[in-house]
């Protein structure tokens, strides 16, 4: 008789009454390093060495927060009857939609208030955020979340995934496609995808607006194969901002060239 599959424990530790999950530990991991790749590459760029240090002090708990209330709003059946609920992120419901809002955003003012182009500042941070997400899902995968439909272990097992892949994804008596995995492969693909645009030079924001559109790409089509969608009515929320974030940034990327708006090039070392 084979021995029931236990799923991983995403809790890593205890410190007394204080447990720290594996979902917050490998946000920050992801974090950490991100921020390490943006400061390299802004030190090179001739940023002010401080630059995303003091960026990041204000957008990594903005972006939290506007990430949380993103997904909060959406799931507000369940959180109006269970407001103590609604800060514990430690189990998992952060909105990357949100947290890119509340960091972009946050990234504007600050390039204003610094005298730096936002474009190039939002350049530079491009590889380092989608890096950030494809280390992040893994935080949903402690979790057991962020997963796809049902699918057959033999499934899993042609896609010649380790055990410990496939186990986790062993959830209440079935298996579910990991999602959470094909993102994250998608994002590290497009993370090697734009440090290699770094030596095409393209022009100021092209980089950015890059980003966005090869991340909704994927997070449309992946989206689609998830069970625990944010809703509004019938339409997946993720699915419908991800067109919008597609269409609009070929648009800007378009009319940018058209105009001559972005003349100056990624290796430029004007601010």
């Amino acid at each position: 008789m084979n021995e029931p599959i236990q799923p991983l424990d995403p809790i890593a530790f205890s410190l007394g009454p204080i447990q720290v999950h594996w979902y917050g530990i490998i946000i920050g991991v992801g974090l950490a390093l991100a921020m390490y790749i943006a400061m390299k590459e802004g030190n090179r760029r001739g940023l002010p060495k401080d630059t995303f240090a003091d960026l990041l002090l204000w957008a990594i708990p903005i972006a939290i927060i506007s990430a949380r209330i993103y997904y909060v709003i959406f799931e507000w059946d369940y959180y109006k009857n269970n407001l103590t609920a609604i800060p514990q992120i430690w189990n998992g419901g952060i909105a990357i939609h949100g947290a890119l809002i509340g960091s972009v955003l946050t990234a504007y003012v600050f390039s204003k208030k610094r005298g730096i182009s936002f474009w190039k500042l939002a350049d530079i941070a491009a590889p380092s955020i989608i890096l950030g997400q494809a280390i992040g899902r893994w935080g949903n995968f402690m979790n057991q979340e962020a997963h796809g439909g049902e699918v057959t272990r033999e499934f899993l097992e042609n896609l010649y995934l380790p055990d410990f892949i496939i186990n986790q994804m062993y959830i209440n008596g079935s298996y579910y496609h990991p999602t959470f995995l094909y993102e994250s492969i998608w994002d590290l693909a497009g993370f090697i995808f734009l440090l290699l645009l770094r030596r095409a030079n393209l022009r100021r924001g092209e980089m950015f607006l890059t980003y966005v559109i090869w991340y909704s790409v994927g997070r449309y089509f992946i989206e689609g194969m998830r069970t625990d969608s944010l809703m509004l009515g019938e339409l997946r929320m993720a699915q419908m901002i991800s067109i919008v974030l597609i269409v609009g940034s070929i648009a800007l990327l378009l009319y940018r060239r058209m105009k001559q708006l972005s003349d100056l090039r990624y290796l430029d070392s004007e601010n």
